[in-house]
Order: C-alpha cells, then sequence, then structure tokens
C-alpha cells in the first residue's frame, strides 16, 4: 500500500493492540470472588489506532506507523485500520505477537486495563523506517504517541523542527517515562486526574516552548490555553452512552481536525467535545466503527 502523503494527511505514530473488553457493573474489590460480566466482546485498541480511526471517520487521510506481529490477532487488527482507510505502517514485532489487553469497564467509564501481551522492543530503523521518515517531512500534522517504538519518530520530528502533536494521557508531572514526550511537544494534551494544579502545569509547558496545551476533565469538560489564555468548555451531555473507550482520543482527533481546517481555539474545543460525544455512543473507538 502507497503511503504517499496529500495535502491535509496525518502521521500517527504509537500502539495498537487486539483487546478483550468487558463490562460490569462495578469494577472488583480486591479480594476473591465472582463477578458476572454485563457484556463482553474483542475489538482493536491502542490510543494510536483510536486517533487513527477517528481521523479517518472525519475525512482525514492518515498514515499510520506501529508495531504488529504476525499473529490473527495482527490480521485483524490490519483489517479493521485497512477497512477504515488508514495506511499502515508496520514494524514486526520481535516475537510475531500483537499487543493486547482485557480491559473491565464500569458503567460510568472508569477502567482497569490489564496487559495480556506487552509491546516488544523494536529497532529503530527497521523496514519502514524511511517510509516513516518521509512521512514526518510531509505530513500536516505528525502525532506521537506514548510508546518506546514511537521514540524514534518522537526524536526525528523534533529534529527537523516539525509541530509534535503528543497525548500524555494521565501524566502525573513528573513521572520520567512520560518527559520526552511532554518536553518535545509543541501541542500537548493531557488529563487533570493526577494533575494537583492542571493550571499550573499548562503554563509550566508554555513556558517551556508549547504553543497549545489542552487539559480534559472528562465529563466536566476541558480547558485549553496558547499564548491568548485559558478558554474553558463544558463537555456535552450524553444520556445514552454505550463504551467509552476512545472518548479521549476521538477528543484530540475532532480538535487536531478542526485546527487543520482553521478553525480557532474555542471552535476546535468545541468540535473535540462534539465528536467524543459522538464516540462515546458507539462501542467501537470511532464512530464510523
Amino acid at each position: 500500500m502507497t503511503t504517499t502523503l496529500t495535502p491535509g494527511d496525518v502521521l500517527v505514530a504509537g500502539p495498537v493492540s487486539w483487546n478483550r473488553i468487558v463490562h460490569l457493573d462495578a469494577l472488583p474489590e480486591p479480594t476473591p470472588h465472582t463477578v458476572f460480566a454485563r457484556g463482553a466482546y474483542d475489538t482493536v485498541g491502542g490510543t494510536s489506532a483510536g486517533k487513527a480511526l477517528n481521523l479517518a471517520s472525519l475525512g482525514r487521510g492518515v498514515v499510520l506507523r506501529t508495531v504488529l506481529g504476525d499473529d490473527d490477532e495482527g490480521a485483524r487488527v490490519r483489517d479493521v485500520l485497512d477497512d477504515a482507510g488508514v495506511r499502515v505502517l508496520a514494524e514486526p514485532s520481535p516475537d510475531g505477537r500483537t499487543e493486547s489487553h482485557l480491559n473491565l469497564m464500569d458503567p460510568v467509564g472508569d477502567r482497569v486495563s490489564v496487559y495480556l501481551r506487552a509491546p516488544g522492543e523494536v529497532a529503530a530503523a527497521g523496514p519502514g523506517w524511511d517510509a516513516a521518515l518521509a512521512a514526518v517531512d510531509d505530513a500536516a500534522a505528525v502525532v506521537v504517541d506514548l510508546a518506546a517504538h514511537s521514540v524514534p519518530v518522537l526524536a526525528a520530528a523534533a529534529e527537523r523542527g516539525r509541530d509534535v502533536w503528543v497525548d500524555l494521557h494521565d501524566y502525573d508531572g513528573v513521572t520520567a517515562f512520560h518527559r520526552p514526550w511532554a518536553e518535545a511537544g509543541t501541542h500537548v494534551f493531557l488529563s487533570s486526574d493526577r494533575l494537583p494544579d492542571h493550571r499550573a502545569f499548562m503554563a509550566g509547558r508554555l513556558d517551556a516552548g508549547a504553543r497549545l496545551v489542552v487539559c480534559t476533565h472528562g465529563a466536566r469538560g476541558a480547558t485549553a490555553l496558547d499564548a491568548d489564555g485559558f478558554v474553558d468548555v463544558p463537555a456535552e451531555r450524553v444520556d445514552d452512552v454505550v463504551d467509552t473507550n476512545g472518548a479521549g482520543d476521538g477528543f484530540f482527533a475532532g480538535f487536531l481536525d478542526a485546527h487543520l481546517r482553521g478553525a480557532g481555539l474555542s471552535e476546535a474545543l468545541a468540535a473535540a467535545a462534539a465528536h467524543a460525544a459522538r464516540v462515546v455512543r458507539s462501542r467501537a473507538l470511532s464512530p464510523a466503527g
């Protein structure tokens, strides 16, 4: 499959997985007991798959650089991405196995994620590296997610002076693993779940050179900061939530798509909230899933 980019295309680098989703009435207490699931199913997962699928559902061309095994799970992941029109640059998993999680979900969207198979280390310059570098140079936006195998893309994008869009998820502001993304990101997204003072953190990133910081608060909406100051947006009320998996990636994709269309900060935040609301009404990672 060709990876030639056209104007408006986005490069996403990071993890994909094949997941088992189990819905429970409540997350289990840490004691031996038996619970009955409200429902369960298998589906594609991973934050980079979520962003890629949501961007594709919004009409964006997407190149996804990731790691896949040559197992049945890897074939299922690739089929989902191919069907959505996502162009995959897959480095081979060293042990031949695709990343896999067991996600336990409660009715309000809280989650316990169990790694069944963790991603293996891959060489920085694998067989798809030249194509990945070309995508870094040509993409309208470069998105680099948290994964050891995406560090070479993060470094290459920074060295080439590209805008780097990063998602720090529930970063606490100090964990060493997240630091390269926090420092390289020109457009930084994260949640306030583990930040005692999210506005102070956001201002610190702007002072350090980031041009945009967006902090999400779940059902309480989101806060953004750029050179013009702070902007708050409420979350859209959704009474018919089906599955909250992918909501954050949907918010990110909705914002990025609107930004690339020339939207201002408030308009992009509103577009992000609206798209996230569509995501949670589906059990797939994107509304088109």
